[in-house]
């Protein structure tokens, strides 16, 4: 088969794995050598989706003794096959980059034959752009679980980051979807990936020329609307491996009907709108300071369409708000609504100088539309509906489009929602 029918299978092959982080690595160069990965990452640009194209991103493979219900390329799935060989992968990484095409690769593969053989191939693909090739650019490659503990190690010893997708977030739904997959294969390959990290750092601070190892850390995906789960255990699950595995982060991927199967859901779109909450809540771990059983529970297993997490939780803890802007903690300001990270140091260091005023706060960064229901600048409360729970959540909610009815039902617009219409510098930056 031509190299460019290949690329073509392999790359539309590859769109459906969304952890292709691609920042963090402090690779550095050699003499002769070409590419460089810095600390803050490669420049990347996004397609409308919102998805990362400045890698290459493929597979190396889409061969796979696997018969996973969800995916597009399980045995039983009659669709054109393809394979690369190390060193087509390494060529075309090479040839993609003098052009400017790419800064870096991200590699993935089905399971050709069995696990080692596809680690074996990544392996000897990585090793052959780093070693015969020169490149010192970014390399994301996918941990194989299953595969030798010893072909992950070398495999970590030469790339930036690597990932082991979970896919499923529970041993229910691995029974149901791919019974052929075992949590504990999952688990272990994290395990060791994390093990290394840490003593590879320790290495370092006593050898400077210690190798790394996966310096830009680990990430891992979950498949959002495959199965009956809950957000609640799927943001458990996530909040589990951050503080076990030290992850770096969790991709979550709207289920994409693709494939027909009886123990997948009936829908015709791809939960986005759910991916796009768990994103949100996710970030509230990572730089917020939230736990996960403060934004949803056994009662609230799911979170709220029209609120994003963090309102939705300020408006079930209305006791401990309004709070004065020029008064509390940089904690406590965090979990206001409207104000960010960078807009909380902000508001900290601008104290310092002199009172804020409540214009001054927009000025600083703060969404107000939002905030100003829960907090108080300078002793005085801003909201024109009142410190009211219900009247403040229909504010933040979307409006109806007409009178209610005699039943009192309100006909909502999902193009106007407040999720789709949130400010664009909020979804990639994060905050809420």
């Amino acid at each position: 088969m031509d190299i460019l029918d290949k690329l073509k299978i392999l790359a539309d092959a590859a769109k459906y794995d969304v952890s292709c982080s691609s920042s963090g690595s402090e690779r550095k160069n050699k003499a002769g050598g070409i590419g460089n990965a810095a600390v803050s990452g490669i420049c990347h640009s996004w397609s409308d989706d919102g998805r990362c194209i400045s890698l290459l991103k493929i597979l190396m493979t889409n061969y796979c003794v696997y018969d996973c219900a969800y995916c597009v390329n399980r045995v039983s799935n009659s669709i054109p096959r393809a394979a690369f060989t190390p060193k087509e992968i390494a060529e075309l990484t090479i040839n993609f980059y003098r052009r400017n095409y790419i800064e870096g690769l991200f590699l993935s593969a089905a399971i050709m034959k069995n696990p080692n053989h596809t680690m074996e191939l990544l392996l000897k693909t990585v090793t052959l752009l780093r070693e015969n090739y020169n490149f010192n650019g970014y390399i994301h490659v996918k941990a194989i679980p299953g595969a030798d503990g010893r072909l992950i190690e070398a495999t970590g010893e030469v790339v930036d980051r690597m990932s082991v997708n979970i896919e499923l977030p529970s041993d229910e739904g691995l029974k149901l979807l791919a019974p052929e997959k075992k949590k504990e294969a999952l688990i272990k390959p994290m395990g060791l990936i994390d093990r290394q990290i840490i003593q590879r750092k320790e290495e370092r601070r006593i050898f400077r020329n210690a190798p790394s190892f996966v310096p830009a850390g680990q990430s891992t995906q979950l498949i959002v609307g495959a199965t009956q789960d809950h957000d609640y255990r799927i943001l458990k699950l996530s909040e589990g491996l951050y503080n076990r595995f030290h992850l770096k982060r969790v991709y979550y991927s709207a289920y994409v009907p693709i494939v027909n199967h009886p123990n997948l859901p009936s829908i015709t779109n791809p939960p986005t709108l759910r991916e796009h909450r768990l994103y949100q809540a996710d970030w509230l771990l990572r730089f917020y300071g939230f736990d996960a059983d403060e934004l949803l529970d056994e009662a609230q297993p799911n979170f709220d369409q029209l609120l994003d997490p963090k309102c939705d939780w300020a408006l079930r803890n209305m006791k401990l708000f309004p709070v004065e802007v020029n008064k509390a903690e940089y904690e406590t300001l965090l979990r206001v609504p409207g104000i960010g990270v960078k807009s909380a140091l902000r508001i900290i260091t601008a104290r310092k100088m002199a009172p804020i005023t409540y214009d001054g706060l927009k000025k600083i960064g703060v969404v107000l539309k939002r905030a100003k229901y829960f907090i108080t600048c300078q002793g005085k409360y801003y909201s024109d509906v009142g410190f009211r729970e219900k009247l403040i959540r229909l504010s933040l909610t979307e409006k109806p489009l007409k009178e209610p009815t005699e039943t009192n039902e309100i006909q909502l617009s999902f193009l106007t929602m407040p999720a789709i219409r949130e400010n664009v510098n909020s979804i990639i930056t994060g905050e809420l």
